[in-house]
């Protein structure tokens, strides 16, 4: 059997439903009614009742697995929460797991979203439990958070300069953990998932004000005032801080490598960013639901 945590979540919900589809028995790990209601009707899905900080949970959701997907939201009690999960996992003899981690994990990272990731991974693979890391880029998806601030000014600020980032699309993340989940030979292997281009800011404004038919720019600002303003998204500061690590991070021009990983896992091309704006560019004029 396969558990799959954060299944209402952003990559976790592509891979339930990609999961569903293709015909795999899956349980989807949720820590409340609204999050079991959002897998309805989804066969051969079946929602359990689980929290990452209540030990006796992860007991219940995890007896039969034998593999698992883990992601955890990125707060600042993530370590804490998925060694928790890791500990249980191996009492409940769980063989495979299956992380969703981050480019350039390490635990010496000045990136703290980097260092927990590290940490994780060093505690899995010291466990003795086979695994399979999967590391992405910053997500596509990621960008509909600025939706709003896209639609009403036709701008698009970010501190990151002239730098590139091969972001990628959380479907194609979705696509590499379902291979991972469900087909053997990918114990032990850690895949960075990038999409085929590395793209400045500047490019990524252009290409969505192409799409949507309307001029979009970059502005850079700066970290201080992304800071805030992510605050005042309702970020906590613990989550803000480590945005604005990213950033520096990405304005470092050390996110722009493409990876062939993914393509090679499942076997056709990333999608380029024109593909994803052609799903979601409703969200970038009014801000009302994605395209599927």
């Amino acid at each position: 059997m396969i558990l799959l945590t954060g299944a209402s979540g952003s990559v976790g919900f592509e891979l339930t439903k990609l999961m569903s589809a293709r015909g795999i028995a899956a349980k989807a790990m949720v820590r409340s009614e609204a999050a079991a209601g959002k897998l309805k009707g989804l066969a051969g899905i079946e929602p359990v009742a689980g929290d990452f900080d209540d030990p006796a949970s992860l007991d219940a959701a995890l007896q039969g697995v034998e593999r698992a997907f883990l992601v955890t939201n990125s707060t600042e009690r993530a370590e804490i929460q998925q060694l928790a999960f890791l500990a249980t996992a191996k009492r409940a003899g769980v063989r495979h797991i299956v992380k969703l981690s981050q480019l350039h994990a390490a635990t010496d990272s000045p990136v703290r979203f980097l260092r927990y990731h590290g940490a994780v991974e060093q505690a899995i693979r010291a466990s003795g439990i086979a695994y399979t890391f999967l590391r992405p880029n910053l997500f596509m998806q990621g960008l509909l958070g600025f939706a709003d601030t896209i639609a009403n000014t036709g701008k698009l600020f970010a501190p990151i300069g002239a730098s590139k980032i091969s972001l990628i699309d959380i479907r194609d993340i979705a696509a590499v953990a379902f291979a991972a989940l469900s087909t053997p030979g990918h114990e032990g292997q850690v895949y960075d998932l990038t999409g085929p281009d590395a793209l400045t800011h500047d490019e990524i404004a252009t290409q969505i004000g192409a799409a949507i038919g309307q001029p979009v720019s970059f502005v850079q600002i700066p970290p201080d005032t992304m800071r805030q303003a992510a605050i005042d998204a309702g970020f906590l500061k613990w989550q803000a801080d480590g945005l604005i690590e990213d950033y520096a991070h990405y304005a470092r021009d050390e996110a722009s490598a493409v990876s062939p990983d993914g393509p090679s896992v499942i076997g056709q091309p990333a999608r380029p960013f024109a593909a994803f704006l052609a799903d979601y560019k409703s969200v970038f004029t009014t801000n009302q639901g994605a395209e599927k």
